[in-house]
């Protein structure tokens, strides 16, 4: 029986060919048999086009229904997705398509020139807009609608996903069938997933939230998405009525706390709410529990392993916590030497499991060094158990302060100062400086209306940390930078306060 993860999707819609399985935001419906019908399309193009089992497809484009089609065509004929993130500029662009070699490059038509440029005459390039259109729509519509989905081995890789590079060189996570399957099966049962389902989908899908973990639950069990081309908080509210479970990183929350029309009765149909990508603030916990009686389920995952913890469907969801390791997943909190630490310690997080990517491409001896020697993967992220099993992250690994030789961790100081008053959000960051190696600097911002002073900041936090902890320099700005995922991005703010 093939490993192929879209014979999992198959079995899933074909039984009923005729059910919804996507509707637009401006109402365009897709049925079943138009999935297997332009999947099947989209996976014989790229045959037509030169690419064999193995090869790279490397995709740049706005988010569209012939998006989802496209990664799905590219899983049948056993080629290897790369997603591309729709912000990369010429410099990061030239980097992947040099690493990953792709047979065939899709992006938007505004960037044809450069991807032809920069790839050389060594691919393929076609383009797709966010309506759908572009000579890749093109010459699929002069195709037959049918292909037999490639047998696939469960190590065969599927997708390749590369990582930010904000610490140095971009890794590109090597995804197997296996991984993406093993982990679809524990969320849909984990999360409750039925075909009774509609998801509601705002998120990019360049990156795992939104092209594995959103859309993977909806077409394993048979539910509807709500495909949203971005997050405009009049269309989710418009659409929650209809809508049983949303998917968002925390700024999409926070937005729709924004909305004076955002209560109990918008979201009376939804039965759960899923946060990720970026860590959920407590305050936002609280204030969308108080709303709307549900508690936001913050779960914790990576380009490298897809989800690996999450608060449970049908028990206590803690503010702060990322959950318990799902069915499946060893995680491990560590030493520096790969010795599991007891509850309570502070420590790296390492994790085990079929979910666990295949390694990193093309970087053998990258791949060697983050794996220990029973197996386990380091996360690079920081965080501790407690006494009934939740884990809290702390942080990155990169964004441990080291000064004066004590150890501080930023997710202690931001939970300290964003419980202060006038304080909407803060990231903590370590400040080169004379003697003690690294100076804890906080970057703050304000809530409307507020007159935040540093100073007086500084000294509220003197009267609960210890003093190496208490930042030296507190910066109050309008906003944070953060990615396309809704991450602080702290190696900016280091580059911009570090001076």
């Amino acid at each position: 029986m093939t490993a192929n993860f879209y014979a999992a999707v198959a079995a899933a819609i074909d039984s009923r060919p005729e059910r919804p399985v996507l509707e637009t935001d401006d109402g365009k419906t897709y049925i079943g048999a138009d999935l297997a019908r332009e999947s099947a399309r989209f996976a014989r193009l790229m045959v037509e086009a030169g690419a064999v089992r193995g090869d790279r497809i490397a995709v740049q484009v706005d988010k569209s229904p012939a998006c989802l089609f496209l990664y799905l065509g590219c899983l049948r004929a056993g080629l290897v997705y790369l997603p591309l993130n729709t912000a990369y500029q010429r410099g990061e662009l030239s980097y992947f398509l040099k690493d990953a070699r792709p047979r065939v490059v899709v992006c938007r038509p505004q960037s044809f020139e450069l991807m032809r440029e920069i790839s050389a005459g060594r691919a393929t390039v076609f383009t797709l807009d966010e309506e759908g259109r572009g000579s890749l729509a093109d010459a699929a519509t002069a195709v037959a609608g049918e292909f037999a989905t490639l047998d696939s081995a469960p190590d065969d890789l599927a997708v390749i996903i590369y990582t930010s590079g904000t610490t140095g060189r971009s890794k590109g996570a090597m995804v197997t069938h296996r991984n993406l399957l093993s982990n679809a099966r524990v969320l849909v049962d984990y999360w409750g997933f039925s075909d009774r389902d509609v998801l509601l989908h705002a998120l990019p899908v360049f990156h795992i939230h939104g092209l594995f973990v959103a859309n993977h639950c909806v077409l394993l069990s048979g539910g509807k998405l709500l495909w949203h081309r971005k997050f405009d908080a009049n269309l989710v509210l418009r659409d929650l009525a209809r809508a049983t479970v949303m998917m968002g990183v925390p700024t999409f929350y926070t937005r729709l706390l924004a909305e004076r029309g955002f209560d109990r009765e918008a979201c009376r149909g939804v039965r759960l709410f899923v946060s990720g990508s970026a860590p959920l603030q407590l305050e936002t916990f609280k204030a969308f529990h108080t709303r709307t009686g549900q508690s936001i389920l913050e779960r914790y995952g990576m380009s490298e392993a897809g989800m690996i913890c999450s608060n449970p469907l049908n028990a206590e969801r803690r503010g702060g916590s990322v959950g318990f390791p799902l069915p499946g997943v060893s995680v491990r909190v560590a030493d520096d030497h790969d010795r599991p630490l007891g509850r309570g310690e502070v420590g790296g997080i390492q994790i085990k499991g079929e979910n666990v990517f295949a390694g990193y491409w093309r970087m053998p001896d990258k791949t060697r060094e983050e794996f220990t020697a029973d197996g386990y993967f380091r996360t690079g992220d920081i965080g501790t158990l407690d006494a009934d099993g939740y884990l809290c992250l702390v942080g990155r690994a990169t964004d441990l302060i080291i000064s004066g030789g004590y150890n501080v961790y930023p997710k202690e100081i931001e939970l300290a100062l964003d419980a202060l008053p006038g304080v909407t959000e803060s990231a903590v960051i370590g400040i080169p400086h004379p003697d003690f190696g690294e100076a804890v600097a906080a970057v703050v911002v304000a809530r409307k209306d507020a007159e935040l002073d540093p100073a007086a900041l500084i000294a509220e936090l003197k009267k609960n940390l210890a003093n190496y902890k208490v930042p030296k320099q507190v910066y109050v700005v309008d906003d944070l930078p953060r990615n396309a995922m809704g991450k602080v991005q702290k190696a900016l703010l280091r580059e911009r306060y570090g001076k």
